[in-house]
């Protein structure tokens, strides 16, 4: 398992169960069409700050909300929902008995937005009951601060399942452990199965589980997890294609107040 070290110290207890510089690219890099994201393809380097990386945040346990540094072990994404206070990540970050937090657009140990409290987790069934690598997708509510909920800070992507592997480019960004800067690559995911897709971006190593997979209509359409967890090697990666489970989970998650 190449995500992270964090799960083998962590007792796997379901919660809720519902729903680089730059870093070596591969040879075979080819600028991407508009339609299909920036390029180049299978280009790994830091992501600047802008928009759509502050959706991007880093998980800690909520003993480290005063020292962030180098306490990193998964990444999430805050995702539109009614009540704002949304993020996704993989089944495997969130299934642990510790409380946690979130740090939104983290970077060289500050939380420019905020450090944010996850009050509740949404783990859908055939993880909670089973761990299947089927189910490697996560909701968790955020408390609120100042009577605003995470998304009022930095917005959110939508949430999309159903969309078919490959139909366009996604942007993978998230936070390795060695690393206290998030990185990024575009790439088009190819199936591994019915129910597994993978993407080639080299770099993404223990971490970033739980890195969205985002489009160009900024879509969270896959979740770096899934086969192995995400995979063992740093170069493929992997996420459950999202589908009715996901969905469902979605739905009980943005419902909750």
């Amino acid at each position: 398992m190449k995500r992270t070290s964090r799960i083998n110290r962590r007792i796997a207890t379901p919660v809720y169960a519902a729903i680089v510089l730059l870093v070596p690219a591969l040879t075979s890099a080819s600028l991407a069409s508009a339609d299909d994201g920036p390029g180049p393809f299978a280009v790994t380097a830091v992501a600047a700050p802008s928009v759509q990386t502050a959706r991007v945040g880093a998980l800690f346990d909520a003993d480290r909300r005063s020292s962030l540094a180098g306490g990193h072990f998964c990444t999430a994404s805050v995702v539109h929902s009614p009540n704002r206070n949304l993020i996704v990540t993989a089944a495997h970050c969130l299934n642990g008995d510790g409380d946690l937090v979130f740090a939104p657009g983290y970077r060289d140990g500050k939380a420019p937005y905020g450090v944010w409290t996850v009050r509740r987790s949404f783990l859908p069934d055939g993880w909670a009951k089973g761990q299947h690598e089927d189910s490697d997708v996560a909701f968790g509510i955020l408390g609120d601060q100042d009577g605003k909920g995470v998304e009022d800070e930095v917005g959110g992507n939508r949430f999309v399942a159903g969309m078919a592997t490959g139909a366009t480019a996604v942007t993978v960004t998230g936070y390795p452990n060695s690393r206290e800067v998030p990185i990024s690559c575009t790439n088009k995911p190819t199936a591994h199965s019915r129910t597994q897709q993978r993407i080639e971006c080299p770099g993404l190593s223990g971490g970033t589980s739980g890195s969205p997979w985002v489009n160009g209509d900024q879509e969270v359409v896959g979740i770096l997890g899934g086969h192995e967890e995400g995979g063992v090697t740093a170069d493929i990666s992997y996420s459950v294609v999202l589908g009715t489970e996901a969905a469902e989970l979605y739905r009980d998650a943005a419902a909750d107040p």
